[in-house]
Order: structure tokens, then sequence, then C-alpha cells
């Protein structure tokens, strides 16, 4: 008989050779020692010339949650994970040091400190999984769907088209949800997915499948039930069966209800160029001026480019945006920069590894702006690093001493998003492939006497 799976809290989101190094850290008496870790991107996927950060909101919630129960210290304990001096350990902890990190929605750049963590070597330790699991994940959908809403000519509230997130049956059911909170910050003006809508209140649309019109005994059957239910202003699958015959089922479903047509009607198939221009001409011809053609099957940045001058009012973006045929991953790591040495001062380390060095020490990321994001600059600890009207501090404090200080509204976010999009020039907005927009300079206590 199989055991009914268990469930575990944010604690367990993670991999186990993260318990094998803190066992070490709790054994050799190192965990309480202080040190510094950062989260950061070596390079942009190929062809891209930008990042923007997303699922920090999600993280703060699982940080803040960070904890072990004593049903899952014991399955620890049992499985031989940890032994006895980790399991006290772990059944006091939560997290209580402190995360600054680049706002949600903002862009970040090869090497850029997207979130550093202070604290224990202990407590910053353990947190690299899942650190790493919700910035990847999230920024790389973040970052691909800003290139659809760019292709799509920007924001709707800016004149851009519309792009709809419908992924979900292209995921895991977690996923979707972030996928649909991400796809919002970039810049989606709603999605498929209701738990996202319940969860974050990102708006959510949704019309029929093909399958709601061959379950009728006519496609005009399925539309005027669907009007019935749904009202005139409903979007309509027309292409079942014979696009300019599903159009003139739909505009007559609509006229039965005393509308002049649907307020939509959506294609799923064939050339979406070709066949939104006749869709567009026969819904002119019939009166239904005003009903919108939004097109769906497989889209993405490039696409949607191809189909700009499509009569097009708007897209839905599934399973390109949600996997990773849509998005390259972040790449994004997570590695100590500072340790704590036995007289208190922090001594900087760095990975020296051919092609995957990192850069030791604590550092504040400062950007120049002047009509325009034209460079950024990561400061390390000693060298100067104050703000003006030409510099600009990008991270902000996230938890401060373990308590969150830093929570915005996902409407802060999408605005953040549509603000850093809107420094960059219209070149690095481009879809076409190209190199990152900025490398950050490092400047060093050195660097600034020189």
């Amino acid at each position: 008989m199989t055991e009914q799976p268990r469930t575990g809290g944010p604690g367990l989101l993670t991999d186990r050779y993260e318990l094998t190094m803190l066992a070490s850290f709790v054994a050799d008496g190192s965990a309480d020692r202080k040190a510094v870790f950062e989260a950061f991107a070596r390079r942009l996927p190929s062809g891209r010339r930008y990042g923007i950060t997303a699922g920090l909101g999600r993280l703060v919630e699982l940080v803040e949650g960070f904890r072990f129960d004593a049903d899952e210290i014991a399955w620890l304990r049992s499985a031989g994970v940890i032994d006895e001096a980790t399991a006290g350990y772990l059944a006091d902890f939560r997290f209580r040091g402190t995360i600054e990190a680049i706002a949600e929605g903002d862009l970040y750049f090869p090497g850029t400190p997207v979130l550093t963590v202070s604290g224990t070597l202990g407590e910053c330790i353990i947190l690299e999984t899942l650190v790493l699991s919700v910035l990847n994940h999230d920024s790389a959908i973040a970052s691909a769907a800003t290139r659809m809403v760019a292709a799509a000519g920007g924001l709707p509230e800016d004149g851009g088209r519309a792009v709809i997130e419908m992924g979900s049956r292209r995921t895991h059911e977690e996923a979707a949800v972030a996928t649909a909170r991400a796809a919002y910050i970039a810049g989606f003006a709603s999605t498929s997915n209701l738990a996202a809508g319940y969860r974050y209140g990102v708006p959510t649309v949704g019309t029929a499948a093909h399958a709601f019109t061959l379950a009728h005994d006519s496609e005009l059957a399925a539309f005027a039930s669907q009007i019935e239910a749904h009202g005139t202003g409903t979007t309509l699958l027309v292409d079942t069966y014979d696009i300019p015959t599903g159009i003139r089922n739909a505009v007559q479903a609509a006229r039965d209800r005393g509308a002049t047509g649907p307020g939509a009607i959506r294609l799923d198939s064939g050339d979406l160029a070709e066949e939104a221009a006749k869709a567009r001409a026969l819904l002119d011809e019939l009166g239904a001026t005003t009903t919108r053609i939004t097109v769906t099957s497989d889209l993405d940045e490039y696409v949607m480019t191809a189909l700009q001058d499509a009569p097009i009012d708007g897209y839905g973006a599934g399973t390109r945006v949600a996997t990773g045929s849509g998005h390259p991953t972040a790449g994004m790591v997570y590695k100590l920069v500072a340790i704590e040495e036995e007289d208190g001062s922090m001594r900087p380390v760095a990975k020296k590894a051919r092609d995957k060095a990192s850069v030791g020490g604590r550092k504040t990321v400062l950007r120049s702006y002047a009509d325009g994001l034209l460079a950024e600059e990561v400061h390390l600890v000693g060298a100067t690093a104050t703000p003006d009207d030409r510099l600009r501090r990008v991270q902000v404090m996230v938890f401060d001493r373990g308590e969150v200080v830093h929570r915005p509204t996902l409407t802060d976010v999408r605005r953040t998003c549509a603000e850093a999009l809107a420094a960059l020039p219209d070149e690095a907005l481009s879809v076409t492939d190209g190199d990152p927009w900025l490398t950050p300079t490092v400047l060093t206590p050195a660097t600034q006497e020189a």
C-alpha cells in the first residue's frame, strides 16, 4: 500500500548538500561566523541585452516561513541527513540576517549583485537552493515576457496590444502560478490562471476551448450558449471548423442578443497574419467593426514581431512563456563573497575557477542616469559609493535583522519594471540578438584612488 505523500514547509525546499554543509559547520563551530553571500548571473542568455529580476516577493514569503518542524527534523534524522547537534540547530532556526536586493522588476546585467544575504554562515548557506530556484525561474519568465510585451508594442495603457499569459497547461501547477505572476510584472495584461488571480490579484480572463464548440449540436448553438452565460462582450473561438463560417456564426449569435458583434474573436490556427486580415475584412463587412481579434498558437516575441502589421488587437502566449522553449535560464548563482576572521573583520573570498570566477567582497551597486540608463558601477566596500543626482543606489533593504522591511504591492512591482524598461534605449529593447546593454564596472578602493 502506497503511503500518502507528505507535505513540508519551505525549509525542505532545498538540496541535501546545504544541510550536509550546515552539519559540518555546526560540528566545527563555524556556523555562527558572519558571512556575506551574493546571487548574480555571470552572463545573460545568448543574444539577450538585459535581464529582469522577478520572484523577490515570493522569496520574501518563503524566507519568512523557512522553518523546520518536529516531524521534518525527525525525518532528516532518520534519513541520515543531519546529526543530533544539527537537529538542535534547526529546531530553533529562523532567518535573522539581512537581505538587500535589486527591487523586483528592475534590470540586471552580467555580474550585477542581484541579491546580497548577510548573517551567520549557517543561516546564509541553507538559503542557497531556495534563493536560486525562485529567482532563476521567475527572472527567466519575466525577462522573456518583457521581450514579448515589447514586440506587442508596449503596455496596453501605452497603446500596445494586450498579451495574455495562458501557459498553465504546459508546466507544473505551482510553476504556472509563478509564471503568471512574473509575466504580469513584465507587462502582460492578464492570465488564464485562477490561482494567480486569487493569490496575487493578477487580472484573469478566459473564454472557451474547441471542446466547448464540439460539445454542442452546432457552432451557432455553442456561441449562443456562451453569450447567454457571459454576455456579448465575450470572446468566441471561431476556428473549430471553418473560420469565415465561424465568424458569421459569432456575429449572428451576438446580433440575436442585440449587439453588432461579439466583444472579440480568437484565432488559434493557420497563417495568423493572413487569417487576421481576412477576419478583419469580414467582420467589417458584417458591421462588427468594434469586434476585436485575438490570436494564440505558440506565440513568442519573434512571431509577434512578424505580426506587427496584421490587424490584431491582442495575443495569448502560453507554451513559450511558461516553458524553456521561450526563456533560456537566468543562470544565477549564489556565492560566498566575505567571511568573518578571528579578529571580527570580514575577509573577501572569491572563486578562481576558469570561466566561473567571482569577485570577492561585499558590494554596493550604483547606476548613472541622464535621460536614460547610462552605466552601472559595482563598488566594493571601502570604495566611494555615495548616491547623488547622477548615481542611484540599486539595491533596497528587504530583511533587516530578520524582519521584512520591503513588501511592495504587485502593482508597484509592475510599475518598477515599466520604469526600468523606459530607461533603456530602443536598441536595448530590440528582440534581435545582441550583446548586453551594460557591463558593470567594478570599482575597488584602489581604482577609486587612481
